[in-house]
């Protein structure tokens, strides 16, 4: 991946010179000339694009903010009601991600997203033990997770 970001620099660069553009539109021209390229020789690269990655990152950071913003309106109304009838519970999410970093991100995202606490995370890495202020079914939240955060680190991290 490091090596076609690289290369699709260098091409940026070579098209700048190539054209006597010295300016950042010129830059871009050439970046994205660079980026058609790179998806033309695909096949002489055993990773998946570099490109495809970002645009995986950015679906991520996406979802993160919807999330976010729902969860926020959840929360939202369960301050608001006259009378608090709140299911808090604690549920274990057994995880399929495998690197610290995946299982860091996911513990966060689920940290950051009100409502959702993960308070610890098991010795071999493979669950998360997970404090919903308000859940009516267990099953449900963990495959939402499973569908929506878990999903996109995977397709960020793996090639």
């Amino acid at each position: 991946m490091a090596f076609q970001m690289i290369l699709n620099f260098v091409l940026a660069f070579v098209w700048m010179f190539l054209s006597s553009n010295y300016t950042a539109t010129g830059f871009i021209i050439g970046f994205i000339m660079g980026i058609l390229l790179l998806i033309l020789m695909r096949r002489f690269f055993k990773s998946r694009l570099y490109v495809y990655r970002l645009w995986a990152l950015l679906n991520l950071t996406l979802l993160f903010f919807k999330e976010l913003i729902l969860a926020n309106v959840q929360v939202l109304k369960v301050v608001l009601k006259p009378k608090l009838d709140m299911q808090p519970a604690f549920f274990a999410y057994p995880t399929v991600l495998t690197q610290d970093w995946e299982i860091t991100l996911l513990s966060s995202l689920i940290t950051l997203t009100p409502g959702t606490v993960v308070v610890h995370v098991s010795d071999d890495a493979k669950t998360l033990y997970v404090h919903a202020i308000d859940i009516n079914d267990v099953d449900e939240a963990i495959a939402s997770i499973r569908d929506s955060f878990e999903k996109a680190i995977l397709e960020v991290s793996r090639s």
